[in-house]
């Protein structure tokens, strides 16, 4: 079995594909190391001796920078290696060349898409209800009971549990039969803003909302006011409109402060105007539509030392696949791009683009400086005890989810992947405030590259967790939906990707759920202009 694994020809480390004792003989194509420390799985391991300050690359990029003197065969650790990326510069470059992969066999299939009235393609069809400020949440989570269990989309197995061991009746905790079949589910989203923060929070939770009120897997909304709060209803119709002059879905607004009645007289008239607009919502059925109408995210959170060797790039080659095939990609995180710049510059299609790219880049960056942090503080402890120990090295590796492809945009967090082809949006690396943002953007179906494990998912767009290993695919069966371990045991990357493609066109269809559906996890957080790394 192979023991190290060489990512790229000019690299200056190996990654342990195991763990490797002190005065074990390791073997890379030609080249023979001794190790003169134990090396964890997963962490790195020296080429070559290395004096303080000499600069160290992995995936063929700088990703750190000695901070001592570094043995040939000694493991490379936070203790010796410091977070370091080589400054960029726009400068001239020459047009970018793109080889597509193969996409024959894919031409002229389709997924079950449900497409809406303007042509935009769902891969759901959901009826949403959120609040337009924290105070209304009580009212959400009140319609979240009024409406799920009867309506048939609350799983109670928890609760028949309970009642279980009370030696209670558990037929009341079983779900009843759906009397909207072609509406998915209703979701509900929470939140702790719209009040309190600075303005601009507020446009941009109205902003987020409005984008998730227009997603084509969005039937039509339901939405709460209390009156007061910084994010007013005006606010968010002109965020719609912003989003859509065109928008003609249902658009349930009560705003509970002008409401001529109790409380519980106003959420009466929610229930039975929601249910008459669900109606509505169930004639919509899904149709065969082709796989351009695909929009993935790409994302990666609980990352370890192999995400970037095995689910990133089978991820990187899918949004490939998906762009060759005349499809939509949204690359996001920023602060997970740091010393990879000068590649997605030089692939940008339009000069535009390059400067904004970098102008986001130099802004953010900046921003986490003023309140005394960088992007180096971006490793978690969890990435760290795996095997990302700068985040250079964590960025060069996750930005693998992104392929190869042009860059068609270069989008600031809330604004809409409009284009076919690959889009950079401006992101924090945290995870929920990621996807939220990249399903703002119009992604119809979430990649989510995971080595540790995690449980992310959004309350309108399916979220497929792709583990690099097959360990954590094991363990957390429950939440892992595919397994990239098999790139470690040497199974070619062209016919995993395949496979990966193939669920998202399942899932796509709604003949697969998604495992963070299953589990009803329905995260939602909108990112605030104060920095959040």
């Amino acid at each position: 079995m192979q023991k190290v694994l060489g990512i790229h020809p000019d690299d200056d480390m190996l990654v342990a594909l195991d763990d490797l004792a002190a005065g074990a003989v390791v073997q890379w194509q030609q080249e023979s190391i001794l190790l003169c420390t134990p090396v964890a799985k997963k962490h790195k391991l020296a080429r070559r001796a290395f004096a303080v300050g000499e600069v160290l690359k992995l995936y063929g990029v700088p990703v750190g920078k000695a901070l001592q003197p570094i043995r040939r065969g000694e493991a490379v650790t936070t203790e010796n290696l410091a977070h370091y990326a080589a400054e960029v510069e726009l400068g001239d470059s020459r047009p970018y060349q793109w080889t597509p992969p193969e996409v024959t066999h894919w031409q002229g299939q389709t997924f079950q898409g449900v497409v809406r009235a303007d042509g935009r393609v769902g891969t759901a069809n959901y009826w949403l209800i959120f609040p337009l400020v924290f105070c209304e949440n009580r009212n959400v989570e009140h319609l979240r009971n009024a409406l799920e269990g009867p309506l048939g989309y609350s799983k109670q197995d928890l609760a028949a549990f309970t009642l279980s061991l009370l030696e209670q009746d558990t037929t009341v905790a079983q779900a009843l039969t759906r009397p909207f079949p072609n509406v998915d589910g209703v979701r509900m989203i929470t939140h702790a803003g719209g009040c309190g923060g600075t303005r601009a929070d507020a446009r941009l939770l109205c902003k987020v909302l409005a984008a998730y009120a227009d997603h084509p897997n969005v039937a039509g909304v339901t939405v709460f006011s209390l009156g007061c709060q910084n994010a007013q209803i005006a606010m968010f119709k002109e965020a719609l409109a912003q989003q859509n002059e065109n928008f003609d879905k249902p658009c349930l607004i009560y705003e509970q402060q002008k409401w001529d009645g109790s409380e519980q007289e106003m959420m009466q008239a929610v229930v039975r105007d929601t249910l008459q607009a669900l109606k509505q919502a169930n004639q919509v059925q899904r149709q065969p539509v082709p796989l351009s109408h695909l929009k993935v995210g790409v994302k990666c959170g609980g990352s370890d030392g192999f995400s970037g060797i095995s689910a990133n790039p089978t991820m990187g080659l899918v949004s490939d696949m998906v762009v060759a095939l005349g499809g939509t990609s949204i690359l996001a995180e920023f602060p997970e791009l740091c010393g990879v710049e000068a590649n997605l510059i030089e692939r940008c299609v339009q000069d535009d683009d390059k400067r904004r790219f970098l102008g986001l880049m130099r802004d953010f960056e900046a921003k986490a400086k003023a309140v005394g942090t960088h992007f180096a503080d971006n490793p978690s402890p969890g990435n760290i005890r795996d095997g990302l120990i700068t985040d250079a090295m964590k960025s060069a590796g996750a930005a693998k989810k992104g392929g190869t492809s042009p860059i068609v945009a270069v989008l600031d967090y809330g604004e809409s992947a409009d284009k076919a082809g690959l889009s950079l949006l401006c992101t924090p690396g945290n995870d929920v405030e990621s996807v939220t943002g990249i399903v703002a953007s119009g992604a119809n179906v979430v990649l989510f590259s995971t080595g540790l494990g995690t449980p992310t998912g959004n309350p309108i767009v399916p979220v497929l967790k792709v583990a690099s290993n097959s360990r954590i695919a094991q363990q957390q069966a429950d939440v892992i939906d595919f397994d990239c371990g098999p790139v470690l045991a040497g199974k070619p990357l062209p016919e995993v990707a395949e496979d990966l493609l193939q669920m998202v066109v399942a899932t796509a269809s709604a003949s697969y759920q998604a495992k963070a559906e299953r589990l009803q996890q329905y995260d939602f957080i909108f990112w605030k202009r104060d920095i959040s790394l």
